[in-house]
């Protein structure tokens, strides 16, 4: 198994038949006959953010999801299991997103070879929202195992040393607090889902788009849907450049004006659902007075964000060593939990990712056995410089719990019976992609015509 080696193949359009027999058996081969697999779509919402009815560049493909589950469905018997999971952005509908898949196809395939097929919500709540105001938080199930919390101690933890700013870490909810205490300097602690971490085989079927606050979303950014408690997930650090912290870029008196604020607002006002009622429409005036994120530059929105791709690193730690009951695993690359990858880039997603993309036709489906070597492929056909990308350049670096067995040097590209590295990449491969406003100017590589 050569964890360096990727493969890439040319597909135009979405065709199951066609996207199953170009993935190869042998991705396929470590998976037992009474495995328990486990595939991760991206699920993040039901729709583009401002386009209800456009989804098919905003999260994992049918198609996709489908004839893996296929190829993974010939190498187990009775007894196999299959978890299909994700946990997505809490203000998603989930009945919605399952709507778009075969899921009776995928259960009576299942039922053939007496193989047990779960379909999981790894949510504890659903918000409902209005803009960005939290109106209310509904039940959910979450993960029927439950979850597994685990503890990165000091130097095991990619925000080792790592100097927050004096407000701190933001989570993904209004709680900085939980998020802070969480992440102390000494542990860093997170909450993953049972389900994922008792699986024998992890099967990641990212999406490929561009991010806000990480460059690109796919194989390493994908990791944050397997939490079920995302509050634990620093985000970006609180206050502007200057003064620590990466939530904005300049330190400017606007920017201390809106962190300062946003902090009050966020743990007094967010928390009261009768204030948050009460302050949702007080929100547009504070866009007109500070702007619009999709224009302006806050929230760890940028190239400068320190804190995203710790996280990022330390949750593929989590999956590929950790053991259910929150102990790790031997730390030793051998250790690692069994992993594959296959990339829907076949339509994916550009500029405002990754919730609001514009659609790009890239025309790939890459697959391979480590999520950097993977990322650092699909950055380098987007037109992305792969070391640019926080997430991929640092994860070569890893002291603890490595997720690489090799140096960025050593990665190859195998598309249409030749090996490239991704710095090589020719470029009739390669469609040269708008990232997000925050990262433009950063990431991307020249083209030949300049």
């Amino acid at each position: 198994m050569s964890f360096n080696k990727i493969n890439a193949y040319k597909i135009s359009y979405y065709d199951e038949e066609k996207i199953r027999s170009l993935i190869e058996d042998n991705l396929f081969s470590k998976i037992n006959k009474t495995d328990t697999v486990i595939l991760k779509p991206n699920w993040i919402a039901e729709s583009h953010q401002y386009k209800a009815d456009e989804w098919e560049y905003v999260i994992t493909h049918p198609t996709v999801v489908t004839a893996v589950l296929k190829k993974v469905l010939s190498r187990l018997e009775d007894g196999g299991k299959i978890r299909i999971i994700d946990g997505p952005e809490t203000a998603s509908s989930f009945k919605k997103i399952i709507s778009y898949y075969p899921v009776e196809e995928w259960q009576k395939l299942c039922a053939q070879k007496n193989v047990s097929l779960e379909i999981i919500d790894l949510r504890d709540y659903e918000w409902i929202t209005d803009g960005e105001v939290v109106l209310e938080r509904k039940k959910l199930p979450g993960d029927p195992k439950g979850s597994t919390e685990v503890n990165l101690v000091k130097d095991k933890s990619e925000f080792y040393r790592h100097s927050k700013s004096g407000t701190g870490y933001y989570g993904a909810d209004y709680d900085i607090k939980e998020t802070n205490d969480a992440h102390n300097g000494i542990n860093n602690r997170y909450r993953v889902s049972r389900s994922v971490i008792e699986g024998d085989v992890f099967i990641n079927l990212p999406k490929l788009k561009t991010h806000k606050k990480a460059g690109i979303t796919c194989c390493l950014k994908n990791l944050v849907g397997i939490n079920t408690y995302r509050n634990f997930l620093p985000h970006h650090t609180m206050g502007a450049h200057q003064e620590g912290g990466d939530q904005f870029p300049q330190d400017t008196l606007k920017t201390k004006v809106e962190s300062r604020a946003l902090a009050v607002i966020k743990q007094k006002i967010y928390k009261n659902k009768l204030l948050s009622k009460i302050y949702s429409p007080v929100k547009k005036l504070g866009k007109k007075i500070f702007g619009d994120t999709n224009k302006i530059v806050r929230s760890g929105n940028w190239y400068g964000n320190d804190t995203i791709w710790r996280t990022i690193l330390d949750l593929n730690k989590v999956l590929l060593y950790a053991n259910p009951d929150g102990s790790f695993r031997e730390d030793k690359w051998v250790n690692a939990k069994k992993y594959i990858a296959v990339v829907d880039a076949v339509i994916g997603g550009e500029g405002n990712g990754p919730k609001a993309p514009d659609p790009v036709k890239l025309g790939y489906i890459i697959t391979g056995f480590n999520p950097v070597a993977v990322d650092a492929a699909c950055a380098a056909f987007m037109g992305f410089d792969p070391l640019k990308i926080p997430s991929i350049a640092k994860a070569f670096a890893i002291k603890h719990y490595p997720i690489t067995n090799f140096s960025y040097e050593e990665v190859q590209v195998h598309i249409e019976d030749a090996a490239y590295h991704p710095d090589r990449l020719p470029q009739k491969y390669i469609t040269h992609c708008q990232p997000h406003f925050g990262w433009k100017g950063h990431i991307e590589k020249q083209s030949e015509n300049g």
